[in-house]
């Protein structure tokens, strides 16, 4: 034995090869069915392209983009406040071919089109798979675009704005700029998700514009080149768009008093600012600005899911490449009974997270055309933002397990889906807000109840488990006594329920698993706990087909 083997301990093996570049579209069948089926199967091939930079240059940069996070400028060298966010360049990378492909835009550029939303949301889909941070100014910027509607003049202006495919972080006024990001600034610290309780105040000018004196407690993507806020004036809470910078190239009166240090989400900045008399720009009515930043929430809480969606769906992507290739008591992970059940439950529980997520997309997108549509986008979008959100940090702690030890630690992008897990059930209102938001839909809006129960109704006599949800589901909402107090776990009922209903119209090979186990009681309180007669290698290789 030579000097050198005496200290040589061992070798490595028994180890899964680096998952490598793959297509993040096309081996993702639940996610291929459901954007053909609700109707943005016209853009498969944009979508496909992206697959590839998704599961390939962007999941690298995701890694860089988390282990570098933004840091705060508040002063240049001479000592003048700039306010400004220094970020590393995969970030400015990650931004760059997120807006080239149309992450924040696409359903703008192609409204009209019929699954022009759908499309839209398969690919911030993709994009979050590789690196969620940046999903906040994208986010923002898609949804801006529906509150903007209320103000035409601004609208003419910004829009084509933030809906080119350029991105350009330089700090200039924004006509000047090839492309803008847009955020949201509602929440303050007294009132959280309760904003009639906001005491930041808008002053008029006399000329139409105002100046905003005040604060915001989570104001997000301060590196935006505008916001849109809320402020009161005479008339009660107002919506306002704040640029940046003005157009004789000063800054506005915004001062970033720091950023959050965050659980997760650490690519992208959340900051806490003050208005010092900030120059604004009223966008919809005098008193009505509730309503008109709710035209934006309705798609930021359309993108928690598809943000929550793609997330279980990347780490059950790392679960089943992991159980592929290490083997444990002489078999491949993947063939060991008891991990096929909870690799299968997993697979099961996120088409189903897809299946719900896309269908409420191609309701947003039918909306402006269809009553119906309309009724069910405003019911199933708080129905999906509660349940599908709520589902995740359990998911993916469940997807850790499979990896062991190595799904804690960093060197995987497991720790960080684990940390970014819990994002989506807080912002944009948290469980209880979107359970309340449920009822308020039900008790005051035309047609909500009645879309909901059309929806399940439209596959009755598909699966026996869903007609008796169905009855069960009536009878709780007609029982008003406790209805807030049972409000959580009704919910629930009509997420699983709906979840049912559209994986049976797909004929999903998952559908009749989906409805004994999640509707019948064939299953525990745990993943892992699917029937002994489920098709757990059916549904495996349908989950990741590389």
């Amino acid at each position: 034995m030579s000097f050198a083997d005496q200290f040589r301990t061992h070798a490595v093996e028994n180890q899964a090869p680096p998952l490598g570049e793959y297509n993040a579209f096309e081996t993702d069948a639940s996610l291929c069915e459901a954007v053909a089926r609700e109707g943005g199967g016209w853009a498969q091939s944009h979508l496909h392209e992206y697959g590839a930079v998704a599961g390939g240059e962007l999941m690298a940069l995701g890694y860089t983009a988390n282990e570098n996070k933004p840091r705060l400028k508040s002063f240049d060298r001479y000592g003048n406040r700039i306010d400004e966010v220094e970020f590393h360049p995969s970030y400015h990378r990650v931004m760059q071919l997120g807006m080239a492909y149309g992450v924040h835009a696409y359903a703008w550029r192609h409204a009209g089109k019929p699954g022009a939303h759908v499309a839209r949301a398969a690919l911030a889909f993709l994009h979050n798979q590789a690196e969620a941070g940046t999903a906040c100014p994208l986010t923002m910027t898609h949804s801006a675009a529906a509150a903007l509607q209320h103000a035409p003049a601004l609208a003419a202006q910004w829009q084509p704005r933030i809906h080119s495919y350029e991105y350009d972080p330089r700090v200039l006024p924004a006509a000047q700029k090839r492309g803008c990001t847009m955020g949201m600034g509602m929440t303050e610290k007294q009132g959280g998700s309760d904003v009639r309780s906001n005491s930041t105040r808008a002053y008029a000018l006399g000329d139409g514009s105002y100046e905003l004196v005040g604060h915001k407690w989570f104001f997000s993507a301060p590196m935006c080149d505008a916001w849109l806020v809320l402020a009161n004036t005479d008339a009660g809470l107002s919506c306002f768009l704040t640029p940046k910078i003005l157009d004789d190239g000063s800054r506005n009166a915004i001062r970033v008093q720091r950023l959050k240090d965050k659980l997760g989400d650490w690519s992208n900045a959340s900051s806490e600012v003050e208005f010092l008399g900030a120059w604004a720009q009223p966008v919809g009515g005098d008193g009505r600005g509730v309503a008109t930043i709710l035209e934006m929430v309705a798609l930021t809480r359309l993108d928690c899911c598809i943000g929550s969606a793609s997330l279980m769906r990347q780490a059950l992507v790392q679960a089943l490449h992991h159980a592929r290739h290490r083997k444990a008591f002489g078999k491949r992970l993947i063939e060991q009974p008891l991990m096929q059940n909870v690799l299968a439950d997993l697979a099961l529980e996120s088409e189903a997270a897809t299946a719900l997520t896309f269908r409420i997309a191609r309701a947003v997108d039918a909306s402006r055309r269809d009553a119906q549509e309309a009724a069910f986008a405003r019911l199933a979008t708080a129905i999906g933002k509660y349940w599908i959100c709520k589902r995740c940090p359990g998911f993916v702690n469940e997807a850790q397990e499979c990896l062991g030890g190595a799904g804690y630690v960093e060197e995987t992008n497991l720790p960080r889906l684990y940390r970014q897990a819990p994002l989506n059930s807080i912002w944009e209102g948290s469980g209880n807000i979107q359970c309340l938001d449920v009822l308020r839909a039900l008790n005051k809006e035309e047609g909500t109840r009645e879309a909901l129960f059309a929806e399940l109704q439209s596959v009755r006599g598909a699966h026996r488990e869903l007609d008796r949800e169905i009855l069960r589901l009536q009878a709780a909402l007609d029982d008003r006594a406790t209805l807030e107090l049972r409000s959580r776990r009704i919910v629930e009922r009509m997420a699983l329920a709906l979840q049912a209903a559209i994986l049976l119209r797909a004929d999903s090979p998952s559908a009749a698993l989906w409805c004994d186990s999640r509707l019948g009681g064939e299953h525990g309180l745990q993943y892992g706990t699917l029937p002994a007669d489920a098709a757990c290698a059916t549904l495996i290789q349908r989950a990741f087909s590389v």
